[in-house]
């Protein structure tokens, strides 16, 4: 059995390999949506923010792109699909961990994207 460190690299290495999500690709996300998006996946509940409106208080899920949830495929929603984001407590053990990989590889894409602004910082100094 892998731990999970292997399964984040696995995972990281396709995210890579497959999806094509290069670190030239990861550079552009600087309003911290890497990590939003982990956030998503680990999450044990479904999380929300709420902003105040003038026509008064909405509710938001925090995903932050308009595709690419995989949340979505995991899961009541395989057999009853519909727009609300799945229910966590509803997962499987493998479905949890599936969806913990995924974020613990979108937490490494941050911290290298991280890395190399700082790198790049120090560079034109």
């Amino acid at each position: 059995m892998r731990d999970g460190t292997e399964l984040i690299t696995i995972e990281r290495k396709r995210q890579i390999e497959v999806e094509g999500w290069s670190a030239e690709h990861d550079d552009e996300h600087t309003d911290g949506s890497l990590a939003l998006a982990a956030i998503c996946y680990a999450a044990p509940k479904k999380i929300y923010y709420i902003e105040e409106l003038a026509c008064g208080l909405q509710i938001y899920d925090p995903w932050p792109w308009n595709l690419g949830d995989k949340r979505f495929e995991y899961g009541e929603r395989k057999t009853n699909p519909g727009n609300e984001v799945p229910e966590p407590s509803r997962y499987t053990r493998t479905e949890r961990i599936d969806l913990l990989v995924k974020a613990g590889a979108l937490i490494a894409a941050e911290i290298d994207r991280l890395q190399r602004q700082s790198n790049t910082r120090k560079e034109q100094k």
